[in-house]
């Protein structure tokens, strides 16, 4: 049962890919049906599925391609022309034969899949050469039931091609065949000698070895005998051939057409012929694909994920190491293991990349895969709508990972469903505007960086933007205030909306609004980008924009505050610096004019509910991301730079929180999370960002006099407190006292108080004076304030490491008050009188 198993399991997917090009093929062929090479290919294909099919007992398959192949032979001999009504009726066959391979999948038998009796019946009227559509329903099922006594007949005229002229590669097909035919003898050969064993009966040895004992000499010269044995029957075949037109030429003009045909469909009374003839039908398959999958392996996509994880792993590893080799040459600049050390870390970061770059390629798939559906679908559609339309494809060798192929089919299908329905005009009406009758429907691929770009480009009528407008208006989607505020682009971005559709009825193509809202929701769910043009009369070209992969992707940091962001590279469009005077607002949202374009603005710290500890100052970074049509520009308070990251999952606990689609490890070991980019466009929309709000509570105030200025005392003494405080009573400045580091900084961090300058003494509890100058040095609004360090540490070694950690000025005890008040006075610029 295994055994059968694993040859079902590869007679369905072989089946499968070979039915996926017949369609394109007969295709092709509707266009071009006098390409014989092509035709023959097509034939060979329904043979095999046939020979394959009775071989495993499939009746009912094996029913309907038998009745495929008599039409396809019937048109290779020259006897029948393939026209549109034909090719309906093969290409419905094709239809069956997948659903019926889908149920044999599903349950592992074909019987009570569907009823392919009417289908059959259009076939046997095309080989009478009657219209397929008058055909009427079969009595019975019983043609199914003689199917497969009669089935096999046909074989005689499938023999295959004279091996004299066979090419290189069929040869090598043939030996294949011919061996795996020799095997199956020499299993034949075995159960019937282990069954007369069984019985007590006597086996007579035969003179031929079994080739699975033979050597490798044994088998060259099987192979040579085999050879020749066929080359002989070809002879004979040729000569039987020769004679069979010496006697139809002296036959009637009937019996001259029967001669031919009798080699390829003798009756259905010839008993012997079935018998041999299932044995025999897989070989074709062999010919087809052996040379193939020697060069292929078969793996389960879960390995390829697994790696993939482990991959990412690694990838974390390299940036950490990078990122410490960055600490360890400022640390040890001028030593001479540098140089090695950076060898090895630049050979493992060139290893590591060509890795992760050779497992990503094991993941990907030609988009080829979806795009071989479409010339059928094309076909359909412009025998449905009575349209002239044809479809050409380019870049279908372009690769992407597999999740993404199995997730890009549903939105081209409505969008070339939607450019065959809505775009290309009936051919009247395209000739009236001086174009040629036949549409054309253009569909391409490219890569582009790290995505890969799809363009659908249709020749039609283009999109007509006030019409947009107002079937938006008359569906209630957007209000007529917002319709006069439109760009044309922006119309044309209604056709996403949910509901949305201008078809004046509802067919089986299209009117009921949902095919576009697809396309949205799955080219959001992969981070792509929409973008449509269309002009009124010419056409319409809607672009797809979508990252190659969704595993380990490029990646902007942004900061917020104390928080580090990562905002997937796919997504974001530009990046610009602006001034508060450039943001405005309307109906109490934030928006930003951008060029042509009017975006709205969010601050990420919205958003996340982030604290507010310092503004945006006098300039602030907006990052441009957008998904699918939509735009946004965040509003952030540095740009970090650019980096590889790899997705991880936040866990069943955290898994769901609004806007984080995953959190990732950067070099330096810590956790950053990483913005699910659909999520924010969403929240951003009940998010009401006014200019304060931006510009932050703590906005810098003009200082009129002295006691305008601020200045913290950071010491643990009360004494010495009280020492500076009495020395700079005199300027009239503001005092806030602390007593330790850490109170220090969270009186900075409230916000409540803006400081102009802090007198830090070094030696404190809990965090002394170094670490609260680094720890303060890390806000930018704190970047230029004075730290003045106030100690009785006099070393030049502790001198240094003050200014390491940012402090301004270095005074040490004892101290005169006038020289105290002096320095800060000059720190802070404030003028002080002549006795200063």
């Amino acid at each position: 049962m295994e055994e059968f198993d694993e040859i079902l399991e590869d007679f369905l997917i072989e089946a499968f890919e070979m039915i996926e090009q017949l369609d394109n093929d007969l295709i092709e062929l509707e266009s071009s049906p006098e390409d014989l090479d092509l035709l023959n290919r097509i034939f060979r294909v329904a043979h095999t599925i046939k020979g394959s099919s009775s071989f495993l007992n499939f009746d009912v398959l094996t029913h309907l391609t038998h009745h495929m192949e008599d039409v396809l032979n019937k048109a290779r001999r020259g006897e029948l022309v393939i026209t549109p009504d034909v090719m309906d009726v093969v290409l419905e066959s094709t239809d069956k034969m997948k659903a019926l391979l889908e149920h044999i999948k599903e349950t592992g038998s074909d019987q009570g899949a569907l009823d392919v009796a009417p289908t059959v019946q259009r076939l046997e009227a095309v080989l009478r050469g009657e219209n397929p559509q008058n055909a009427s329903e079969p009595a019975s099922e019983s043609p199914a039931q003689e199917a497969p006594a009669a089935e096999p007949a046909p074989e005689p005229e499938t023999e295959d091609k004279d091996i004299s002229e066979m090419t290189e590669e069929e040869v090598e097909a043939e030996i294949e065949r011919l061996l795996k035919q020799r095997q199956e003898e020499d299993r034949k050969r075995r159960e019937a000698k282990r069954k007369a064993q069984e019985a007590g009966e006597t086996v007579e040895e035969s003179g031929e070895k079994d080739i699975s004992e033979m050597t490798e000499e044994e088998v060259e010269a099987e192979i040579e005998r085999l050879l020749k044995q066929r080359q002989e029957e070809d002879r004979k075949r040729r000569e039987a051939k020769r004679k069979a037109q010496e006697e139809a030429a002296k036959a009637q003009p009937e019996a001259a057409a029967e001669a031919p045909a009798g080699q390829g469909t003798p009756s259905q009374g010839s008993s012997p012929q079935p018998q041999a003839q299932p044995k025999a039908a897989p070989k074709p398959p062999a010919k087809e694909r052996k040379s193939s999958v020697e060069q292929t392996i078969r793996v389960d996509v879960k390995r390829l994920d697994d790696l993939m994880n482990l991959i990412g792993e690694l990838v974390l590893g390299k940036n950490r190491l990078l990122k410490i080799y960055d600490d360890v040459e400022e640390r040890y600049e001028g030593e001479q293991f540098l140089e090695e050390l950076n060898q090895v870390v630049s050979s493992i970061s060139l290893v590591t990349t060509d890795l992760q770059i050779a497992v990503m390629k094991t993941r990907m798939l030609p988009i080829g895969k979806v795009f071989n559906k479409f010339p059928r679908m094309v076909r359909d559609l412009s025998r449905e709508l009575h349209k002239e339309i044809e479809l050409v494809i380019s870049g279908e060798e372009t690769e992407l990972d597999k999740s993404i192929v199995e997730e890009i089919g549903d939105p081209l299908v409505h969008i070339i469903r939607n450019s065959c329905d809505h775009g290309i005009e009936p051919p009247e009406e395209r000739v009236k505007m001086g174009k040629p009758p036949k549409g054309t429907v253009q569909l391409k691929a490219y890569n582009e960086g790290n995505h890969i770009i799809i363009e659908i480009v249709d020749d039609g009528k283009g999109l007509d933007p006030d019409m947009l407008k107002m079937k938006a208006v008359e569906k209630g989607l957007i209000s007529e205030k917002e319709a006069d505020q439109m760009s044309d682009k922006e119309a044309f971005m209604l056709i996403f909306k949910p509901g949305f559709s201008t078809a004046a009825k509802v067919t089986n193509v299209s009117g009921r609004g949902v095919g576009m809202d697809v396309v949205k929701s799955n080219i959001e769910k992969l981070n792509g980008i929409i973008e449509i043009d269309s002009e009124k009369g010419k056409g319409t070209t809607l672009k797809l924009k979508i990252p190659l992969t969704l595993a380990i992707i490029q990646s902007l940091l942004v900061s917020v505050q104390e928080e580090y962001y990562a905002v997937p590279l796919a997504s974001v469009l530009e990046t610009v610096r602006i001034t508060p005077d450039e943001i405005q607002s309307v109906e109490g949202r934030s928006v930003l004019r951008l060029r042509d374009e009017v975006l709205p603005l969010v601050h990420l710290a919205d958003l996340f509910d982030v604290e507010r500890v310092f503004s945006m100052g006098e300039h602030a970074y907006v990052v441009i991301i957008g998904l699918a049509e939509s735009k946004l520009g965040l509003i952030v308070d540095s740009l970090v730079g650019q980096e590889e990251i790899v997705i991880k999952s936040l866990g069943e606990y955290l898994k769901g929180i609004e806007g984080i689609a995953g959190a990732t490890i950067r070099g330096d070991g810590r956790v950053t999370l990483i913005v699910d980019v659909g999520a924010l466009m969403d929240m951003a929309k009940s998010v009401k960002s006014s200019i304060q709000n931006l510009e932050g509570g703590d906005a810098k105030t003009e200082k009129n006099q002295p006691s305008d200025y601020n200045i913290l005392i950071v010491d643990d003494s009360k004494t010495d407190r009280t020492i500076m405080r009495k020395a700079l009573e005199p300027l009239g400045v503001t005092i806030t006292e602390a007593t330790n580091g850490v109170e220090a900084l969270n009186i900075m961090k409230d916000g409540s108080k803006t400081f102009d300058a802090a007198l830090v003494d070094i030696e404190m509890p809990r965090m002394d004076g170094y670490t609260l100058a680094s720890e303060i040095r890390k806000f930018n609004k704190f970047k230029n304030m004075p730290l003045i360090a106030v100690t009785s540490r006099t070393s030049r070694s502790d001198r240094l490491r003050g200014v390491e950690v940012g402090m301004t000025e270095y005074i040490t005890k004892p101290y005169t008050p006038e020289y105290l008040m002096n320095v800060v006075a000059r720190n802070i610029n404030l003028p002080v009188g002549a006795e200063v």
